[in-house]
């Protein structure tokens, strides 16, 4: 069967809104990313078949295909396409599924994949309030308003109905965004982030500054304090807490198969073992983590201890604690460098970004077999496993 290798992987630190990253055009930010990322892998950069990227609000800054704009912008050659995907908060991860599949079936040799959101610049839901807003109309068609009468799609109800469904209260909600937080900061703290953050310039009132540690990361935080967060909704669970951050920030990852990694002389950091997407309930929407995960290590005949690591996307903490609950995995193998909570969720950007962590902490661990998934808006996940090699 045909490979597919991960040989870079690369990111920027998260941005809070408003903040360290606002200064960034998204399409420069993810050029940069695109541009690091052949520096890595040293190839010359015409040998790139084609740029995959993540992004959500494909609308301003963001519209008009980003993932060519971010090609143009970064410097690569002409020669090389792009093209933009949403799968909403797992738009990236899935740039990796189709990245891997195109070099898997020998159509193309090395593709890029990739995901960037400037939540500053495109504000979150933009894309389609905007729209409605100006008379336009509503994705919602009259056929699925037939089917789901009187349904609001939404996140954070959905994240609310998990926490019940589960049965999580706020106490262990808390101590899972206070955990983030903790694992966020030794990581920073003990350099497991250098490697993989690409720095960036910015302009601060003091001045020219590099961006290189994740802004969202509360280096204060204490326990106490985020118990003290008030309620996202009267008698619900979640606060703003334990939900993860609006962030800006790019990443990618460049993926090869056998005939490029020989003929360019690449050295594999990661191979893609297995792949899956399902599609689920799309009112409570953020629970199809779990049966992706229980599809794809029946798929792969393996078993949630052959696991060394896991990212699970902290869209909300509800999500990875439902997820652990259900497959038994071991919490201490989840987001050990932290999480979304901490670090930042862009959305379009965050399944090329959990990658990037994913890759680089089993190297650091010295980890054989990691898993990611992902929340996805309209009940969605992708689940992919890794092999370090």
């Amino acid at each position: 069967m045909a490979e597919a290798y991960i040989v870079a992987a690369s990111r920027t630190a998260g941005g809070r809104r408003d903040g360290r990253l606002k200064g960034w055009h998204p399409a420069d930010l993810a050029g940069a990313v695109l541009k690091d990322l052949v520096n890595k892998s040293g190839i010359d950069p015409a040998k790139v078949d084609d740029v995959v990227m993540g992004c959500v609000g494909q609308a301003g800054e963001q519209a008009v295909n980003i993932a060519r704009n971010a090609v143009l912008a970064g410097g690569l050659p002409e020669s090389v396409p792009a093209t933009s995907v949403d799968r909403q908060c797992g738009s990236s991860q899935q740039s990796i599924h189709f990245a891997a599949q195109a070099v898997m079936s020998g159509f193309q040799d090395v593709v890029i994949a990739a995901g960037v959101e400037s939540m500053t610049r495109v504000p979150m839901g933009l894309p389609a309030a905007l729209p409605a807003k100006n008379g336009f109309g509503m994705y919602m068609s009259p056929e699925m308003q037939t089917r789901y009468p009187d349904i609001q799609f939404s996140q954070f109800m959905g994240a609310e109905m998990m926490a019940k469904k589960y049965g999580l209260n706020k106490e262990q909600l808390d101590e899972f965004g206070f955990t983030s937080h903790q694992r966020a900061i030794a990581a920073t703290q003990a350099g497991a982030f250098d490697e993989e953050i690409l720095a960036l310039d910015i302009e601060t009132d003091n001045g020219k500054e590099q961006h290189k540690v994740d802004e969202g990361i509360r280096f204060d935080a204490s326990l106490d304090g985020i118990k003290g967060v008030k309620l996202l909704a009267e008698g619900g669970a979640l606060t703003a807490a334990t939900s993860s951050q609006i962030c800006d920030g790019s990443a990618g990852v460049m993926i090869v198969n056998e005939k490029a990694l020989k003929e360019l002389g690449l050295t594999p950091l990661a191979r893609i073992h297995h792949m899956t997407v399902v599609g689920g309930d799309p009112v409570i929407m953020l629970e199809a983590p779990i049966p992706g995960t229980q599809k794809a290590l029946k798929d792969a005949g393996m078993k949630i201890d052959d696991i060394d690591l896991y990212e699970v996307n902290e869209a909300f903490a509800s999500v990875p604690l439902a997820w652990l609950k259900e497959t038994g995995a071991d919490p201490e193998k989840l987001n050990v460098n932290g999480g979304a909570i901490a670090l930042g969720h862009p959305l379009g950007g965050s399944g090329a970004k959990l990658m990037t962590t994913l890759v680089h902490a089993m190297k650091n661990k010295n980890a054989k077999y990691g898993l990611q998934t992902m929340c996805e808006g309209g009940g969605l996940a992708n689940v992919t496993i890794i092999e370090r090699l």
